[in-house]
Parts: C-alpha cells; sequence; structure tokens
C-alpha cells in the first residue's frame, strides 16, 4: 500500500504485531473500544500519517486479519514458531523483514496503544529519515519518585533512587524522567538483524501524557475507552457537531420483533432509556428523525416521540439524502443509526455511523461505531452519549489538525528529541 513517503528511496514499513492468543482478554487486539477495533486506532493513526511505504499487520489470527484489511493494511500471516506465548517482538519482526526484502527501515508499533496520532509518527519518520538516526523509541515524563525495594525477610532500609527525602522538590521544580512507554519503536533493517530494535544512533520521541496510553499495563477497559474518546485519533476529517440523528425504528429503536394479538393488531415493545436518550438529543439542539421500511404509523402515533418520520420507505438512502438538503448539511453533521442491509449506504454516507451490537454482519462493517447494547435495549441511548462525547472533540480534533500540518513541515524534530540525541551520543 503506497502512502505517500515523500519520495524517500529507503521503504519505511510499519508493523502492527497483533497475535491471536491473549492471556488475558480473548482476541484483544479486535474488541472494540469506544466502537472501534482496538487495532484499528494505530492503523487509522499510521495511514494517515503519510509517511510509510506499507502499513502491515503480522498475525496468526483470521478474524484480526480480516479487521486489518477493513482498515486498509496489508497482512503477513505470521509462523506458528513466533506466535507462542513465549515469542519476543524481535522474533516476529525479524521473519516478517525475511519474507520482505523490500522493507529497509521498520516503524513497530504497539496494538494497544490507541491514543496514538499521526503528528507523531510524522515527527519520528522524520528524525529516522532524514536526519539519521538507526533507532527511535517512545518515551513520556513522569513525575514520580522511586526508592529502593526490600524484600520480605531483609535487614535494611529502603533508600531514595532519585530525590533527597530532605529536600523534595516541587512538581513543577522537578523536571521528571523519561520512561519507555512501548507505543513504538523505529529500527534500520541492519540494526534488527543484528539482534537490536534499539542501538546504532539513537533517539528518544517524547510523547504527550495524555496519548501515553498502553491499556495491558495503565487502566482498564472502561478507562481506556474514555481516554481514547477524549484524546484518541478520529481521522483527517475535522470533527463537526451533529445537527441530525437518523435512526432507523426495527431492529434500532425497537428490537425488530412484532408482536401479534388475536384480533391482528401489532405491538412492539421499546426501552425507556433510549427515549430518554432521544429527548437528551434534542436538547442538545439535534433533530432526531426517525426511518422504516415499513408502515409503523399508528406504533409512532402512540409512542408520542415528537419526531418526524418516514415509513415504508423504499430507498431509504434517498429519503436521508433528501433530508440532508433540506436542512442544508452536510454529511459530516449527520448521524445514522441502522441495523440491516437497507442501512448499509446510510452508515457509509453519514458523518457518524453506528449500530446496535446485533446488527447484521454487513451493517456493522460500515459503522464507525458498536454499539455494546441490542436494538431496542438502549442502543439508541448510548449512540447518543457516543454522539455527545465526540462533540466534546470538536475543538481538539481542529487542534490535532493544526498539530499534523506543522509536524509536516518541520525539519528539526521537538526540542525534546534534541535533547535526548545529544545526551545519547555524548554516552557513545
Amino acid at each position: 500500500m503506497e502512502a505517500g513517503a515523500g519520495g524517500s528511496r529507503a521503504h519505511l514499513a510499519a508493523l502492527v504485531l497483533a497475535r491471536g492468543g491473549s492471556k488475558g482478554i480473548p482476541l484483544k487486539n479486535i474488541k472494540l473500544l469506544a466502537g472501534v477495533p482496538l487495532i484499528g486506532w494505530v492503523l487509522r493513526a499510521a495511514i494517515d500519517a503519510g509517511v510509510f511505504h506499507s502499513v502491515w499487520v503480522s498475525t496468526d489470527h483470521d478474524e484480526i486479519e480480516k479487521v486489518a484489511k477493513q482498515f486498509g493494511a496489508q497482512v503477513h500471516r505470521r509462523s506458528p514458531e513466533v506466535s507462542q506465548d513465549s515469542s519476543t517482538s524481535l522474533e516476529a519482526i525479524t521473519e516478517f523483514l525475511s519474507h520482505h526484502h523490500e522493507v529497509d527501515i521498520v516503524g513497530n508499533i504497539q496494538a494497544t496503544s490507541p491514543c496514538l496520532h499521526p503528528s507523531d509518527l510524522i515527527k519520528v519518520a522524520e528524525l529516522i529519515q532524514k536526519e539519521g538516526f538507526d533507532s527511535v523509541f517512545s518515551v513520556v515524563r513522569r513525575h514520580q519518585f522511586r526508592w529502593s525495594e526490600v524484600k520480605k525477610g531483609e535487614n535494611k532500609m529502603t533508600e531514595p533512587q532519585n530525590l533527597n527525602p530532605a529536600k523534595r522538590y516541587r512538581r513543577q521544580d522537578w523536571p521528571g524522567e523519561l520512561y519507555e512507554n512501548g507505543s513504538f519503536y523505529f529500527a534500520k533493517r541492519h540494526l534488527i538483524e543484528k539482534g537490536y530494535l534499539q542501538g546504532g544512533k539513537m533517539a528518544y520521541y517524547e510523547m504527550r501524557a495524555e496519548h501515553s496510553v498502553d491499556i495491558d499495563i495503565d487502566i482498564d477497559w472502561p478507562i481506556a475507552e474514555q481516554r481514547v474518546l477524549s484524546f484518541g485519533y478520529f481521522g483527517k476529517e475535522p470533527l463537526k457537531e451533529v445537527k441530525l440523528l437518523v435512526c432507523s425504528i426495527d431492529g434500532c429503536l425497537t428490537n425488530g420483533r412484532i408482536y401479534v394479538t388475536e384480533d391482528r393488531k401489532e405491538m412492539v415493545s421499546y426501552d425507556y432509556r433510549d427515549i430518554v436518550g432521544i429527548d437528551l438529543l434534542k436538547k442538545r439542539g439535534i433533530q432526531v428523525r426517525l426511518i422504516s421500511e415499513r408502515d409503523c404509523s399508528k406504533t409512532l402515533s402512540a409512542m408520542q416521540l415528537g419526531c418526524i418520520a418516514k415509513v415504508s420507505a423504499t430507498n431509504k438512502l434517498q429519503v436521508l439524502e433528501d433530508w440532508q438538503k433540506d436542512m442544508g448539511l452536510s454529511w459530516k453533521e449527520v448521524a445514522y443509526l441502522g441495523n440491516e442491509d437497507s442501512d448499509v449506504e446510510c452508515l457509509k454516507k453519514a458523518g457518524m455511523s453506528g449500530v446496535p451490537a446485533d446488527a447484521c454482519a454487513v451493517a456493522q462493517k460500515a459503522a464507525g461505531y458498536i454499539c455494546k447494547s441490542n436494538g431496542g435495549c438502549g442502543a439508541v441511548r448510548e449512540f447518543a452519549e457516543h454522539i455527545f462525547l465526540l462533540l466534546e472533540k470538536v475543538n481538539s480534533a481542529r487542534k490535532q489538525m493544526e498539530e499534523m500540518s506543522s509536524a509536516g513541515k518541520e525539519t528539526g524534530g521537538n526540542e525534546n528529541s534534541r535533547r535526548g540525541n545529544k545526551e545519547l551520543m555524548k554516552k557513545k
């Protein structure tokens, strides 16, 4: 996959290692995190950075391969020998290089770092391609005082490792220390073939603390979702405030079941949480409209939602396009919640799209967000909360785009990287 690597002769490949086995969470690498498969967050950042000649996922699992390809990555099927619990990243990377002789530099990106941004990768690529470093790795600054460990039964006292207890620093007066955060390791082929990911002319790249998230180590899944929604990268296109949510009635607002009484009257059930979600959207100035392929006008009348609705819709996309034009909205200002084959084109068009957890496979593939709740069981409320969280990112997303633009123009890396380069060169 050509990603536009600025005409550099050296082939720079992004490589994400994603083994199917996991001691903690089964198939963790493709588990949904804030509605997106975990591995999808870093693949999106790598592809949008535009500095890689190719973007790869090394895996031994069919489902991971499918997800990787959905996000635009190529797949290297790793061998069983480097897919064991005891296998190292270096072994997997070395095997990849043995099958891809065109690759000169590997950017090994960790799948469990969902807050990685393209702007970071752009700057690192510049360090290794233009400034001649053999390896660059990510670090984060921490303000933590360390003490020596005293094991049980040892007759000694703990000792301070990086402070004088009599003159403790205030946080603002102490620069802190740099720690590897594992987000990425870039290295040239000759170094890797010698058995190193770090060596030669080395440099570190300091990531912002809020982007330095490792869900293997730092935080559990629910907290990770909140961090990603606040600090994750959501794509090149700047987010806009949603003005319209169109929701499919059958299978989203309801569970899709139709109950028929003895006197041939149809009945459906809905979740009150979804009604609350619709009310909250309206209070935020977001118009909610409903759509169905069947004639359910009597049901809607009984529910008293106060929403414009189109029933007996034979072409949902045409209805959606008409509403979008009538309201004078861009597609980025339209959200769509669907669950069936007939919703797929609408899901692809809308700037924000979602499906209930029990939506059909093709609808899930087309959606940007997959709810944890089933249709008729809180999915509308959950998607409304997702919309609210993304609205909070509108301003920060604009800032991200400015950072990406400036990162591409910089020629000297950032100040922190330069300081690290000088220190490492002195040690050599």
